[in-house]
């Protein structure tokens, strides 16, 4: 009995040592074991392919000779993947590849990343082909969000509300910081080296995805390359498909439900200028890429500040309230930017750099706060039971009206005849969708009465993720 005693006295021991060691590293408060690395790592990549953002926009203007209008579409085309994201859990979820339903999606989602990127580095030279391997990437991005945002929960489950927003901090920090390492550099590589070398650099990327897969722990599903299983999975994820699409559409058509999201759709389905106000800044203006890769470093920053606005003093705001005032503020502050169209800005002193700069940092502030509210509503509506289905449904909904809003402000673009070389109506096209962006406030009264005790209990386990 001694000797029993004294080895499990030892065994203890050696497992008290064994897990100190493994939980002696921590980032956010969560221990960083492999399986919370590989999460931290994928989050990282998708923060850091915005490298090849400036050199896809300057790639459709100085190669291509798009028009904004034809870089709008192209813009909102890439965004399609992102409708969709609840059919790529009901994939990973029903169909594993080679026994797993994480590792795999994770390894076929990195490199369907590394060979669109590889395709705009090498191959590429058309309009049609450049939105299509612009496609696949957003594809491979949105796929492995899905699937590590499947594996954070599986994680939370369970889990302190503490933990569980330990682990959400993980996951935007991490996104956060590879968003803020390539922001500057996402201009001067342009400017030093081109953009067919970003979109190589941008390819490899990627691949880490593919190569933290390892990392996770999941335990093989044996007997998967049998084709009677095959064929029991498909009915099984048929019929799994239609129990679900009838249950979210008895909870998307009820009331409660049904009229907040028709006001987040609308919200942001209102028209954008960005992509003519791209073609001012660097055809009339002369702003190089190193400049934009500053600026962009700014308007991560201010991100940052906008998330800590609304968790410092907005979070128990009344919902009405926050959508009415930013929206009114934000109107008027986007309207500045025809002071910089018309050149009256240097007539007060300021120099078109850093009124471009500080333009940018308010309104990437204001716009960070009041989205925020957009996600905490999301959560607020989703009825027990359906919170993960719903919640994704609702943000594809949201992604949606952003991509309509795109296309209209295309289409205003090209009816006001503004092109990579006119921008004599630019101004006009700029107020335009200021004042549109007012239209949905009187549909305000579709929310929710206001209750910040819910406010504050939704918003506890989203802010994080709003990156």
């Amino acid at each position: 009995m001694l000797v029993e005693d004294m080895e499990e006295q030892a065994g203890a021991s050696v497992a008290h040592k064994k897990k100190h060691r493994e939980s002696s590293v921590k980032c956010f408060g969560v221990d960083m074991s492999p399986d919370n690395i590989a999460v931290a790592m994928v989050y990282f990549v998708q923060g850091v392919l915005g490298l090849s953002r400036l050199a896809v926009s300057f790639f459709m203007k100085d190669d291509l000779h798009l028009d904004p209008a034809e870089t709008a579409i192209i813009a909102g085309f890439s965004a399609l993947p992102w409708l969709v994201k609840p059919l790529y859990g009901f994939i990973s979820d029903s169909f594993p590849l080679f026994g797993y339903r994480r590792r795999s999606y994770l390894v076929l989602s990195g490199l369907l990343g590394a060979f669109s990127w590889a395709l705009m580095a090498t191959l590429v030279d058309s309009k049609y082909s450049a939105a299509s391997c612009i496609l696949l990437g957003s594809l491979s991005v949105a796929f492995s969000d899905v699937v590590v945002d499947s594996m954070v929960v599986e994680r939370a489950r369970g889990e302190s509300q503490s933990m569980s927003g330990s682990l959400q901090s993980l996951c935007w920090g991490s996104s956060a910081f590879g968003g803020i390492v390539s922001s500057y550099f996402s201009g001067s590589l342009v400017d030093a080296y081109g953009v067919r070398f970003v979109f190589g650099v941008t390819a490899l990327l990627p691949l880490i995805t593919s190569a933290v897969a390892v990392l996770v722990k999941e335990k093989p599903m044996l007997g998967q390359a049998r084709g009677p299983y095959i064929s029991s999975t498909a009915n099984n994820f048929i019929e799994s498909a239609k129990q679900n699409l009838f249950q979210l559409w008895d909870a998307v058509r009820e009331p409660n439900v049904f009229l907040p999201t028709l006001f987040i759709f609308l919200w942001q389905a209102t028209p954008q200028s960005d992509s003519a106000m791209f073609f001012f800044t660097t055809n009339k203006l002369g702003f190089t890429p190193e400049f934009l890769g500053r600026v962009k470093l700014v308007t991560s920053v201010a991100s940052l500040i906008g998330v800590g606005l609304y968790n410092g003093f907005l979070k128990n705001v009344p919902l009405r309230k926050i959508f009415l005032v930013t929206t009114i503020i934000g109107a008027a502050l986007g309207m500045t930017q025809v002071l910089l169209v018309t050149g009256l800005n240097r007539h007060l002193g300021i120099s078109d750099e850093w009124f471009a700069v500080g333009d940018n940092l308010i309104i990437t502030v204001l716009g960070q706060a009041s989205f925020m509210p957009v996600l905490v509503l999301a959560a607020r509506i989703c009825p027990e039971g359906m919170e993960a289905t719903l919640f994704a449904t609702l943000m594809s909904i949201s992604n949606g009206g952003s991509v309509l809003g795109g296309l209209i402000g295309a289409g205003l673009t090209q009816l006001l005849g503004v092109t990579k070389d006119n921008f004599n109506n630019l101004a006009a096209l700029i107020i335009l969708c200021n004042l549109s962006s007012l239209l949905p406030l009187p549909l305000l009264r579709l929310l929710p009465q206001d209750n910040p005790e819910a406010d504050t209990k939704g918003s506890e386990d989203i802010e994080m993720k709003s990156n």
